[in-house]
């Protein structure tokens, strides 16, 4: 009998995150000079910053390339961001063999096919409302939220509560 995500949350160390359809909403706006351009939400952000305060590792693998994005990370103290992941297992093994980290331990939240084959390697596989038909089917928890719209936040406050580590008071630059 597998183990509800309420089970799962107790043991979840480390956080990985796809970019579009998760910390966005899936939509690219594109410039007449070809830059694209993303909406990310800020309590997403408040909640990775949060959780990099509370001790937590944090990963984003996506397909996308645009360099900007990582900039937006590092502002909040991600350094692990995987850009042009094709094949998204090379990175996920790549992180956790070099952290040392239990893929139990891990929850990834994806929205879209790519995302699949490493959701399928993780102790908590998750999604936003929106996700595609075959990622809502292998997850075990699906966000209320939607891509780009707190799905983060959501998923990240309620693994810190679950801990005894989200007091809602933190220290953090997450703008």
């Amino acid at each position: 009998m597998e183990k509800s995500y309420k089970e799962i949350m107790p043991q979840i160390t480390t956080f990985i995150f796809d970019i579009d359809g998760v910390l966005t909403n899936g939509i690219v706006t594109i410039f007449p000079n070809g830059e694209m351009v993303r909406n990310m939400n800020i309590k997403d952000g408040y909640a990775m910053k949060a959780a990099i305060t509370a001790g937590y590792n944090i990963c984003i693998i996506s397909g996308g390339t645009n360099e900007a994005v990582r900039k937006r990370f590092e502002v909040l103290g991600i350094t692990n961001v995987y850009l042009g992941a094709n094949n998204k297992l090379i990175p996920f093994n790549e992180y956790i063999n070099n952290n040392n980290i239990n893929s139990e331990h891990i929850l990834y939240m994806g929205d879209d096919i790519p995302d699949y084959p490493v959701m399928k390697e993780v102790g908590l596989p998750c999604c936003p409302k929106d996700a595609a038909s075959e990622i809502q089917d292998i997850s075990s928890y699906i966000s209320h939220k939607k891509g780009g719209a707190g799905c983060v936040r959501d998923v990240i406050e309620q693994v810190l509560k679950v801990q005894g580590k989200w007091n809602g008071q933190f220290d953090a630059k997450y703008d």
